[in-house]
């Protein structure tokens, strides 16, 4: 039963085997939301426990919730995480270095079929979600089984991730609908008008052949 978890299959969540384990790691879930501020070795060292990697420098605000704690995520280096993230956990979920998210996003791997019938009988079914390096996901997103994202992606408040999208853009809207491209004008302006100091920005890198 626990390798239909990650197979696609339809499966019985309420499985013995599954709802023993899975509350063991609600109980180090429950100790994690209960670290004080200041405890920040502790809020690490249980981050250590709970995801399957987590790399160096995340910071993850309580309360987080987790179906299974973090036990089926993948977090890369300096990822960070506003209050009430939750990440509905019962297969993969792989974020790559320094993402961040909003206050109360929804990183949501598991689904239940339309057919009523099926749903009776209270089966499950689980698609893995990856988000790529360096995106930004905004308040409230909800991304939903089985989607990609891609590198230095922007994803609005308040949007609903229902298919992949590529890298280098920004999207929002229900459903989650690219609109436009990071561009040139993203390297002038930081907020509407206000322009970026000129000290902060990275040196442009010439493609390939371009002084040909």
């Amino acid at each position: 039963m626990m390798e239909k978890l990650h197979s696609g299959e339809l499966y019985d969540p309420n499985a013995r085997e599954i709802a023993e384990l899975q509350l063991r790691c609600l109980e180090k879930l429950y100790d994690y939301n209960q670290t004080r501020p200041a405890d920040q070795d502790r809020r690490a060292a249980l981050l250590r426990e709970m995801f399957a990697e987590i790399g160096e420098g995340c910071y993850l605000e309580p309360p987080l919730r987790a179906n299974w704690a973090g036990r089926f995520a993948r977090f890369g280096k300096k990822i960070y995480a506003n209050f009430g993230l939750t990440l509905v956990d019962d297969t993969e979920i792989r974020v790559g270095d320094c993402s961040m998210f909003g206050p109360n996003v929804v990183i949501a791997t598991a689904g239940h079929p339309i057919l009523p019938e099926l749903r009776k009988l209270a089966l499950q079914y689980n698609a893995p979600v990856r988000i790529g390096r360096n995106c930004w996901i905004g308040a409230g997103a909800i991304i939903l089984p089985g989607v990609s994202i891609g590198d230095n992606t922007v994803v609005g408040a308040g949007s609903v991730v229902t298919r992949d999208l590529p890298a280098n853009v920004v999207a929002a809207g229900n459903p989650c609908r690219v609109l436009r491209p990071i561009g040139e004008r993203d390297r002038q302006v930081y907020f509407r008008d206000r322009p970026i100091p000129p000290e902060l920005l990275p040196p442009v890198v010439p493609s390939p052949g371009a002084e040909e």
